[in-house]
């Protein structure tokens, strides 16, 4: 067995955090799969995963070498690919990640474009609230909601998104709208859990931190169910701007105490290899940059100044 073939089993195997499954998605079995992981750290002379019961993890020498295998691999597709005259057309498969509803609300309509533009690729979209390491889960592209921890990574700011309160019109007029942070205290409220919402609420008032915790009557796990509850009138809640976008330009709900907001929240799009990067990730990055820069729902300043 080669080494290039002991590399992508190795990097199956770290993706899928398993022998058996590596071997399924590689239709190998799964004691040549062990051997050739073996012999690999054999060869090495070092650990690098660490097996158990259930699943197997990565060890720190192993992080490091799977960062370069994924690298030599993707080197060589693009030398064979290039080689074969095909290096101007992506193919083959993409991994990509974004949180839940932005990637529903927004990324989803960029993959369906970019694959109808380009056959050859498919795509397998991860859409989880969690930050996920794009080294040990195989990751490809990354939207990133917030600021971005130091990293070798390369990074594309695409927009920004705001921290609002909103509540139905029907709501304010009943109860009246809140001119400062503090009358939250006594307001019904729908907080979400999910992103602490059931503790406090930061604010700026004069360029100085303000914390309130409201007393939420309803609580969910889930950002889409308080937005609901909002427009049904139960009460304020406080999500991400994008998400409630669509709701504010019809007048489904409208956005209170924007002057006391927190500064706004980037997005980046993150992917690995720069310049060297395979094709189908280039050509995929700058299409996912010009479609999200276009859309006015990440422009908040223009879309949610209501």
């Amino acid at each position: 067995m080669d080494r290039f073939q002991e590399m992508q089993i190795f990097t199956t195997v770290a993706q899928e955090q398993g022998f058996s499954s590596a071997a399924r998605r590689l239709g190998l079995s799964a004691a040549s799969v062990t051997r050739a992981v073996a012999a690999l750290e054999l060869r090495i002379g070092t650990h690098l995963l660490v097996r158990t019961t259930r699943s197997v993890h990565l060890t720190e020498a192993g992080q490091r070498f799977l960062e370069d295998c994924r690298r030599i691999l993707a080197e060589v597709q693009e030398a064979e690919d290039s080689a074969a005259g095909s290096h101007a057309e992506p193919r083959g498969q993409l991994t990509v990640t974004a949180p839940v509803l932005f990637g529903e609300l927004f990324v989803t309509p960029v993959m369906a474009g970019y694959l109808a533009q380009y056959p050859d690729v498919s795509i397998n979209a991860l859409l989880l609230d969690r930050v996920v390491s794009m080294v040990e889960e195989g990751i490809d592209v990354a939207v990133r909601i917030g600021e971005l921890p130091d990293s070798n990574q390369h990074a594309i700011r695409v927009g920004e998104v705001r921290r609002v309160v909103c509540g139905s019109p029907q709501y304010l007029d009943e109860h009246g709208r809140p001119n400062h942070p503090q009358a939250l205290a006594g307001a019904p409220v729908v907080a979400t859990s999910s992103i602490g919402q059931q503790r406090s609420w930061l604010f700026l008032d004069q360029g100085q931190p303000l914390s309130v915790k409201p007393e939420p009557r309803l609580v969910v796990t889930a950002n889409q169910s308080a937005i609901t509850a909002a427009c049904m009138g139960v009460g304020l809640t406080r999500v991400l701007s994008y998400q409630v976008a669509s709701k504010v330009a019809a007048g489904e709900l409208e956005i209170v105490l924007a002057e006391y907001e927190l500064p706004p929240l980037p997005i980046h799009i993150v992917y690995q290899g720069g310049r060297k990067a395979p094709v189908r990730v280039r050509s995929f990055v700058d299409f996912a940059v010009n479609a999200l820069r276009e859309h006015p729902a990440l422009n908040m300043r223009r879309y949610c100044a209501k």
